[in-house]
């Protein structure tokens, strides 16, 4: 799955059950700001997302991942 917009898509399904406010997605939407996630909502979130893609996200990427364009682009390197 190498097309950015598939793995986006991938993404906010994953997202869904973990937006509990309903916010609209977009790229710039904030996990943190937007989303009002803690940062155990992240963990479960960052390991559901590890899983479908059969990817390792490291902390350090963790820290400077902040907005749902930034996790996408992530993945997209990831996965090159």
């Amino acid at each position: 799955m190498t097309d950015r917009q598939e793995i986006y898509d991938t993404i906010a399904a994953q997202i869904a059950p973990f937006n509990k406010k309903g916010i609209t997605l977009t790229e710039a939407t904030t996990f943190a700001g937007d989303l009002e996630w803690d940062s155990l909502t992240v963990m479960d979130f960052v390991a559901a997302i590890e899983d479908e893609f059969d990817i390792i996200i490291t902390m350090n990427m963790q820290a400077e991942i902040e907005t749902v364009g930034q996790l996408t682009d992530a993945v997209v390197k990831l996965q090159a």
